[in-house]
């Protein structure tokens, strides 16, 4: 019960890409590049806000809905 070797990791591979298909894989890849680009802009966003103390900027993506998170009181 060691670890696994590179073969094992290349058939686990393959079987994904059986499965899956290399059109939906290359699908997955980029949405999740969207997402961790978006992410890092957000964040990028976010320091920028912090720093220059003012409201939240205009978000030019109509698609996209800007919300503030309010942490629950107990009454």
């Amino acid at each position: 019960m060691g670890s696994f070797s590179i073969w094992h990791w290349l058939i686990v591979l393959l079987v994904i890409v059986l499965v899956f298909g290399t059109k939906k894989l290359g699908n997955i890849g980029s949405d999740l590049g969207k997402a961790v680009r978006g992410f890092k802009e957000g964040v990028k966003g976010e320091d920028e806000r912090s720093a220059q103390g003012g409201a939240p900027q205009q978000v030019a993506d109509k698609s996209t809905i800007d919300v503030e998170a309010k942490e629950k009181t107990k009454s």
